[in-house]
Formats: structure tokens, C-alpha cells, sequence
């Protein structure tokens, strides 16, 4: 393995000082607190660094953490590609999203498993807890010493990531961990942690409770269209809460697709194995042993007549879990 002065030098090779650098994100806690982290790093290094975020941010937290923290993002729509020399893509990899595809990138940095891909510059570590966590390995090669802001999205990314440390991490997550909190301003960070619940969300928490089926240990709630995909991470968190649920499994559509979250108490269980082997084949889906997600476009299940069916459709989901991967509590 090269070292982390090694891996840096590599990485500084891939820019160059009149380089406009765009940074495409899936924006949520890790991936914003990582994109900080890059462009720090290359200040007063290129001409110009712009974050561009591929998903419209709801949740309440991450609204916050970008608004606190003073990260200016640009919607992916209103980017034009050909304004821009360099491409890095941090947090995730190009066929975790179809806007993701859209370009070709220079630098891929990422936790999560590997899929086949191509850039000049590759650093996937998919045992560690956060991206941030890698990025702050970066910081430290560079002897930078990262300002309160960064440092708090940085720390709040691992915390988030790893959920205070109950998912899988690495003593490397822990070091990140503790280097950041000398630098952190942990009151910011419970800020951005206890950010207020939208109104308007409580209507599918309402739909979820009146739709949801308990099935020893396992929760299924199917809540129709949602604004956002957020709104499925919300309520399958909320339903890890509840007592002896060991399960949370929440879908909706969105834009469309389905989406399909998935929560567990990681006791024997693999949510990134589920959601692959469940949804692999009809679109995008994986994650982590207690947390996952699967995109599906639509149309890929319009033959089964269940595109604008709901119940049908989370009938069918269930179905499709239970069939490709075995009963999920297993």
C-alpha cells in the first residue's frame, strides 16, 4: 500500500494551476464534509473549485450542515460540464447514479464497495466507516491544519456515517475521529445534529405508520410519491427506534423511480448484501452491512403492471426481498 504522503503526491499530480475543478457530489453529510476536505486541499492550487451537488437537499440536517457551514454547492443542472478541466467525484462512483455517468472523472475517492471503474486517480477504501475519514488522512499528509467549519463537517460526516461507531469502522475512523475533535466545534456540530423536522414531512410519517406491516423483527412501509428520497431515509431511521424492530425497510417513488432504504441492527445481517441481490439486476443498489439503498427506474417494472400501484407495488417489494435474498432477518 502506498503511504498517505505517496497517495497525496499522486493526487496533486492530477491538477494543474489553471485547472477549473469541479467536485460532483451525492450531497449528504460524508460527501459534503469530503468535498470541503478537496477543496481545501487544492487552494491556491487550481483556478477555480466548484461543488456541484446531483440531488435536491430536503432532510433537515444536511440543510443545515450546508448552511452553517457556509458550502456553496451548484445544482447539477445548472453546471455547464464543458466550463470545467478537472472532474473528482467524492463519496461515491460513476454508476451510483445516472447524473454520476454523465462524466468521466479525474479523481475518484469513496468508502463504499468497489465497482469497475476508470480514472487516473483511484482511492476506494470500502472497510472504512467514512469518506471524511480518508480525507482527513489527506489533511494530515498535507500538514494542514483544518479550520473549526472543516473540521466540524468532518467530524459530524464520520459520526453520521458510521452512527456514533455501531457500524462497521476501522481504528483508522477512530483516529480521524479524535484528530478532529481538537479542531471541531462540537457545539456547531449538535447544531446541525438536532436540526428541526420540516412540516411538511410529517405527512409521510403518517402514511408510513397507517402502510406499515411488522413481521417478526422486520418493518416494511411502502409511502407512495415522495418530494425526495430523503424522506425514505427519515422514516426508515425513525422505524430503527421502535422496540424489537430489528429491520426497517422503506420505499416510495421519486422522480420516476423506486427507491428502497434499507435499516438494520447489524446483528448477523448485511443490508448492502440484500439490497444487491434484491435490486441489482433492475438498477442501482448496495451499501453497507446496516445500511443500504436501491434506485429503480420504473419502467424497468412497468411490465409487471405495478409502476403506479402502490400496493401492489410494496407487495412486490417485499416479494422481491424475500425471493432473491433469503429471509432479511437471516
Amino acid at each position: 500500500m502506498n503511504s498517505p504522503q505517496e497517495k497525496l503526491k499522486r493526487f496533486y499530480s492530477q491538477f494543474s494551476g489553471d485547472d477549473r475543478v469541479l467536485i460532483v457530489i451525492n450531497a449528504d453529510p460524508d460527501a459534503m464534509a469530503s468535498a470541503m476536505a478537496i477543496k481545501r486541499l487544492l487552494w491556491r492550487k487550481t483556478a477555480s473549485i466548484t461543488i456541484s451537488n446531483i440531488n435536491i437537499i430536503q432532510r433537515p440536517d444536511n440543510l443545515s450542515m450546508a448552511r452553517l457551514l457556509g458550502i456553496e454547492m451548484v445544482f447539477f443542472d445548472e453546471i455547464d460540464l464543458k466550463q470545467f478541466d478537472r472532474f473528482v467525484m467524492v463519496d461515491s462512483q460513476p454508476d451510483h447514479n445516472e447524473y454520476l455517468q454523465k462524466i468521466s472523472p479525474h479523481v475518484i475517492i469513496d468508502h463504499h464497495p468497489p465497482k469497475p471503474t476508470k480514472a487516473p486517480f483511484v482511492d476506494i477504501r470500502p472497510r472504512y466507516g467514512a469518506t471524511a475519514s480518508i480525507m482527513t488522512e489527506y489533511l494530515k499528509a498535507a500538514k494542514i491544519k483544518p479550520s473549526a467549519k472543516l473540521a466540524t463537517g468532518l467530524f459530524y460526516a464520520i459520526k453520521t456515517d458510521t452512527s456514533d461507531f455501531e457500524r462497521q469502522t476501522l481504528m483508522e475512523d477512530l483516529r480521524a475521529f479524535q484528530f478532529l475533535f481538537r479542531h471541531a466545534n462540537v457545539a456547531l456540530a449538535r447544531r446541525i445534529e438536532q436540526a428541526e423536522l420540516k412540516y411538511n414531512f410529517l405527512i409521510y410519517f403518517k402514511r408510513a405508520l397507517e402502510n406499515q406491516q411488522l413481521r417478526k423483527g422486520r418493518i416494511f412501509a411502502h409511502i407512495g410519491p415522495v418530494s425526495n428520497p430523503d424522506v425514505c431515509v427519515l422514516v426508515a431511521d425513525f422505524f430503527m427506534h421502535v422496540e424489537s424492530v430489528n429491520w426497517s425497510i422503506v420505499s416510495g417513488r421519486c422522480d420516476d423511480k423506486l427507491i428502497v432504504i434499507l435499516r438494520n441492527d447489524g446483528i448477523r445481517k448485511n443490508a448492502g448484501k440484500v439490497a444487491k441481490e434484491s435490486f441489482g439486476s433492475l438498477g442501482s443498489a448496495g451499501g453497507h452491512k446496516t445500511a443500504a439503498r436501491a434506485e429503480v427506474s420504473l419502467a424497468e417494472i412497468k411490465a409487471k403492471n405495478l409502476s403506479k400501484n402502490d400496493k401492489r407495488l410494496a407487495s412486490w417489494i417485499i416479494q422481491q426481498i424475500e425471493k432473491k435474498a433469503g429471509t432479511p432477518a437471516s
